[in-house]
């Protein structure tokens, strides 16, 4: 059970719901308030595709490329360490973001699906969290349906944006990221030093 817990904990973290809240809003604003909840529903369906593509296919292509666990298990975090230092000593998750909105026509995909909800981070840690060589054909699947879980309150989350963001304020949602970009950053650390010892045992 406390596995449990901590596994889908830590997906809510890397994925941030509530970091993309201004990116969500800045994204929609153009929009009516059916269109931004076709949207929400959208984004939160394509991401998760996004993040179940590399679940299933994510370790196939890096076993075809002769990428060692050892080497993906260090090279996955120190991608993961990058992506939370982002989060936790960078303008945040959501200005980045925000300030890559070019186009306000195709905003369901990017940058609200990806890199918003699916972002490096995310599918970095679900190819980490979905490894073969670790994890069971059943963890895998629990692991799944924990994307699935975050995905739709994700998506719940997005539909109550406007409330949420005037409850808790920017400066709030700014908190709320960095905390999350801190215990990304602790599991990508964590994934590294497995890597390590794995990888020295084994020479």
């Amino acid at each position: 059970m406390a596995e449990f817990i901590t596994t889908l904990f830590f997906i809510f973290a890397v994925i941030d719901p509530i970091g993309s809240i201004p990116v969500y809003l800045e994204a929609t604003k153009e929009f009516d308030s059916l269109h931004k909840k076709k949207i929400a529903i959208r984004a939160s369906i394509i991401a998760f595709m996004i993040l179940l593509f590399f679940i299933v296919i994510g370790q196939l292509i890096l076993e075809g490329m002769a990428v060692s666990l050892d080497a993906f298990q260090i090279s996955g975090g120190v991608i993961l360490f990058l992506f939370a230092l982002t989060m936790i000593f960078g303008d945040g998750k959501p200005e980045h973001e925000k300030n890559n909105i070019s186009d306000y026509k195709h905003v369901t995909i990017f940058p609200i699906a990806i890199p918003s909800i699916a972002s490096p981070g995310a599918i970095m840690a679900v190819v980490l969290m979905t490894d073969n060589h670790l994890y069971s054909i059943q963890q895998q699947t629990i692991t799944t349906i924990l994307v699935l879980l975050i995905i739709g309150i994700t998506c719940l989350i997005l539909l109550g944006a406007s409330h949420l963001q005037k409850r808790i304020g920017s400066y709030g949602i700014t908190v709320i990221s960095k905390i999350m970009g801190l215990i990304l950053a602790s599991y990508a650390v964590q994934s590294i030093l497995t890597g390590l010892v794995h990888f020295f045992k084994n020479t």
